[in-house]
This record gives C-alpha cells, sequence and structure tokens, in this order.
C-alpha cells in the first residue's frame, strides 16, 4: 500500500496505483491538514471575503459575485458546465493516474475542500471505482478541466463508471462499491478539478514506457551492429566520457553490454576504420534522448507533488491566493521535446534497418536479407512499414505547447495544450514499438543469415539472449510469407519489454554504469 503525503509521490508509484490496482492511504498528517484548511476557508465564506470559484463566477464570470443562496448551487452547475469532453472513453489506467495525481494534490491541504471529497476519491481507487470520462476536450490550463469534470460527477453520484467490469451509472457503481456519496458544498467543486492532472498521470505513465523503450534500442542497437561487423571503437567509454554527456555515457556503456563477449567487440574480426553515423553516433543519439527523458521525469514528478490549483490557501497565514498553478506548460513543455526524442531514435533506428536491408551498405548480406533475390523481396517492405510509421511520428512531433488558441472571451489566452501532447505522445510511442519491432527482426534474419553462410563469428551475450526471445515468436524468413502477423508480433513483443527482462535478468540493469 502507498502512503500519501502530497510530497513523496513518484512515477513509478503512478504506474503501481492507475496500471497494477496498488492500494493508497493518506498519511495521518494529511487529514489534520485538509481540516484544517477547510476551517479557514468557511470562515472567510462566513466574512464574505471575495474567493474566486468560491462566491465568483469563473473565468470570464470571475468578477460576479455570487448570492449566498448561488454559493450552495453553484459547485454542481460548474461540474455540469465543464464535463464538456468528447470522444472515446480514456483507458481507465489513465483516469487512476489522474485521480491518484488529484488526491496527491489536496493531500497537501492547501486546496481548501472538505475531507470528504478527498476521503471519497481514495475509496474510489481502492474499490475501483473507474469513472468514465471522454479522452478529448482538455486545453491544459485551468486545470484539465473537462476530463476532471467528468470524475467530479460521480463526487454527486452522477456521471458514469467502470466497476467490476461494468460500465453503470455513477450512483449505482458508488452504492455496489459500498462508498459514501459526498456531494459538493462551496469550493469542493472546483477542489477536485482546477489542475493538470490528467495530462500527468498520462505522461508519467508515457515516461515509464518510454525509458524501457530506449533500453531495448540499445538491444536493437547493439543486435544490428554485430550484423553488420560493426567498429566498436566509437562506443568505448573513453570517447563518452571526455564530451561528457550522461545520457551517452549511460547509452554506450548499455551497447557495450549487450555486446559484451561478442567476437566484434572483443576485436576478433576484421572491421572498417569507421562505419556510417547510424552505426557510430547511436550513444550520442540515444544518450541524448535519455537526458531529455530525465528532465522530462523530473518536470513530471515535481507536477505531481506541487500544489496544482486555484486558488490556494495558506491556513499558517490565514490568506488565499488566486493565480495559475493549474498552467500545464511546465509538463507540455518538456514532453513534447519527450516525444521528439522518441522519434528521433526511430529515425536512427530504420536508418539501421536501411543498411541492414540495402546491399551496398550490408557488408555483404544479400538483399532484403532473403537468400533468393528476385523470387523472393524478403524484407523490403517491412521497412516501407516502418517508413510510414517514422513519417507519422515526424508529423506528430510538432510541439503542442506552442498551439494555444484563447478561450473564455480571452480571459483565458493562452493555454498550455498539454493534453494534446500527451495524446500524440502514445501515438508516437504506439508506432515506436513497430519501427523498433521490425529492426529486431530484420537484426535477427540478419545475423541468421550470417550463420547460414558459414560466418560463425560469435555474437554478444546479450544480442544472443534477443535473438532467442525473437526467434520464439517469429521465425526465419526462408520463403516469403505475409508479414503483418510477424510485424504485429514484434511490436507486442517490445511494448511487453520481454526481451529487456530477458537481457538485463542475465546482464542486470542496462543502465548501471
Amino acid at each position: 500500500m502507498i502512503t500519501i503525503t502530497g510530497k513523496n509521490l513518484r512515477i513509478e508509484d503512478v504506474v503501481k496505483v492507475a496500471r497494477e490496482g496498488e492500494k493508497i492511504q493518506l498519511h495521518p498528517d494529511c487529514f489534520e491538514k485538509i481540516k484544517r484548511c477547510r476551517e479557514m476557508v468557511e470562515k472567510k465564506i462566513e466574512a464574505r471575503e471575495i474567493m474566486y470559484g468560491i462566491n465568483t463566477g469563473i473565468g470570464e464570470f470571475s468578477e460576479i459575485i455570487l448570492s449566498d443562496d448561488q454559493i450552495k448551487e453553484f459547485q454542481k452547475y460548474l461540474i455540469y458546465n465543464h464535463a464538456a469532453g468528447i470522444g472515446d472513453p480514456m483507458p481507465i489506467e489513465w483516469v487512476r493516474g489522474a485521480m491518484l495525481s488529484r488526491i496527491n494534490v489536496l493531500a497537501n491541504g492547501n486546496s481548501g475542500c472538505r475531507l470528504e471529497i478527498v476521503e471519497a476519491m481514495v475509496e474510489m481507487l481502492n474499490k475501483g471505482v473507474t469513472p468514465y470520462v471522454c479522452t478529448k476536450g482538455s486545453v491544459g490550463a485551468c486545470g484539465d478541466l473537462a476530463p476532471m469534470s467528468q470524475i467530479a460527477l460521480l463526487l454527486m453520484g452522477e456521471g458514469m463508471a467502470y466497476y467490476n467490469g461494468e460500465l453503470l451509472e455513477g450512483r449505482v457503481a458508488m452504492e455496489r462499491a459500498g462508498i459514501k456519496i459526498p456531494y459538493l458544498h462551496a469550493r469542493d467543486g472546483l477542489a477536485a478539478i482546477n489542475g493538470s492532472n490528467v495530462l500527468t498521470a498520462m505522461s508519467a505513465l508515457f515516461l515509464y514506457d518510454a525509458e524501457r523503450f530506449l533500453k531495448q534500442t540499445e538491444i536493437a542497437t547493439a543486435m544490428t551492429l554485430e550484423a553488420l561487423k560493426a567498429n566498436f571503437g566509437p562506443y568505448h567509454h573513453k570517447i563518452h566520457e571526455a564530451r561528457g554527456f550522461k545520457g551517452a555515457i549511460k547509452s554506450a556503456a548499455a551497447i557495450r553490454k549487450v555486446a559484451m563477449g561478442g567476437d566484434l567487440i572483443e576485436k576478433r574480426l576484421k572491421v572498417k576504420v569507421q562505419d556510417a553515423y547510424s552505426m557510430r553516433s547511436s550513444p550520442q543519439v540515444i544518450g541524448a534522448a535519455i537526458d531529455a527523458l530525465e528532465f522530462a521525469r523530473s518536470q513530471v514528478e515535481i507536477e505531481l507533488n506541487g500544489i496544482g490549483d486555484n486558488p490556494i490557501f495558506f491556513p499558517e497565514d490565514n490568506l488565499q491566493l488566486s493565480g495559475a498553478n493549474f498552467q500545464g506548460s511546465p509538463v507540455s513543455l518538456p514532453m513534447d521535446m519527450a516525444g521528439v526524442a522518441i522519434t528521433m531514435v526511430c529515425v536512427l533506428s530504420e536508418r539501421r534497418l536501411n543498411r541492414l536491408n540495402n546491399p551496398a551498405l550490408s557488408v555483404g548480406l544479400p538483399p532484403f536479407l532473403t537468400e533468393n533475390p528476385g523470387m523472393f523481396s524478403g524484407l523490403m517492405l517491412s521497412q516501407y512499414t516502418a517508413d510510414m510509421q517514422v513519417v507519422e511520428q515526424r508529423i506528430l512531433s510538432m510541439p503542442a505547447s506552442i498551439q494555444s488558441i484563447p478561450a473564455a472571451a480571452d480571459q483565458e489566452d493562452f493555454v498550455s495544450m498539454g493534453m494534446n501532447t500527451a495524446l500524440k505522445n502514445n501515438q508516437i510511442l504506439d508506432n515506436a514499438y513497430g519501427i523498433l519491432g521490425i529492426e529486431f527482426m530484420a537484426a535477427a534474419q540478419a545475423l541468421d543469415i550470417r550463420r547460414r553462410q558459414g560466418e560463425n563469428y560469435k555474437w554478444g551475450r546479450g544480442t544472443e539472449i534477443a535473438h532467442k526471445v525473437i526467434r520464439k515468436y517469429v521465425k526465419f524468413l526462408d520463403v516469403d510469407r505475409p508479414l503483418y502477423p510477424d510485424h504485429n508480433k514484434m511490436k507486442e513483443l517490445v511494448k511487453s519489454c520481454e526481451i529487456l527482462y530477458e537481457v538485463e535478468k542475465e546482464l542486470g540493469d542496462l543502465h548501471e554504469v
């Protein structure tokens, strides 16, 4: 069970709760913090102090002061109005991650909602009540208002939710799970929705998967290098230490680790003095992606543990301040870069695939990795499939964080569009699995051809392991066959990380330098 303090949440915790169903509990200190803040808010309401979103309208209506009667009803209509998304339902893990992220914000005791709101959300996570949330509608500022409002509908016993595999009316789901509906009092509704929690949760899950994807690119790189009889001199640790980029040092070490024990890295075979960029600059390219993801991770974890809300209450100072801590740009900008980083390493993967297929570049391998060229086309069309996906990644790599469209009569005249970033990053990564899967398949084909040609040089320990895993799912291409089943199997294999797990089981963490 994970204890929520407001300050200790990491990306791995999001994965455990959102994806694996780990239960959570509030730290005892949080109960007191939340209650103390709520007491202050209620005193300010009684004193008729003007507070945004409590006794005023929101957005362009923030200058309109609400009557006492309106205050009671306003939170309900706020949620109704903002539950304005569109499209297919979000995956359950995205919604659970967003709920966890919001709970961690509220646990800090600076949001002014009642304790009952937080407790209900904790119960929803622990008992498996997951609101039905449309995928599109958030502009990533003022929080992810549309999707978060669909979550908040459950707090009034409304909306829809999944429970025990069924999609039910919100009230029914809450009753079956034995969760008391807290309803919304002053401030509760806005406190439940006013942060970039969906895009942050999606980004956390993306980074977890992307970090493991980059390790697999290093395994594929080593396999292709061995298939192409590469010079491993460019992977010497001194080259990368001389420049100083941490990601490159880490990546070169990982590739060396996979190839360790093989004839090429041990310099037992004759090789070229210098290979093409796609063969010798992989640590610099993959390393740059590692560094980009590390920065994105730091920003996402700050957001996970920060007070993303408006207004924010400081009970120790009897103070409420209205600002813009809901703004998603601190996450959307580095996450745009993270998506670009994945695209970049896939472009490099495709170039290595090209060298495996092209007889002018493949150091003695047959055209398109078929032993009967002309009659058969081998992996010619596999490259087409990889190329299509790379182009789609390039299109999706246009930053969303610069695409602001003003809203709310120009009161909200700059928004992060971070939800667009999160959505397109998922498609970039989905394509990446397919692209790398095709390189893995081609590298395994090339290595087998070398042996069939009598070139029985020894492969690295990691390459041997990866090759065996691949051959569990895709057999050697001796006679042309429809390749889409192989492509899809390889895509799923990369997504599953089985190759990585098996290699690291033998060699240890590839990124432990």
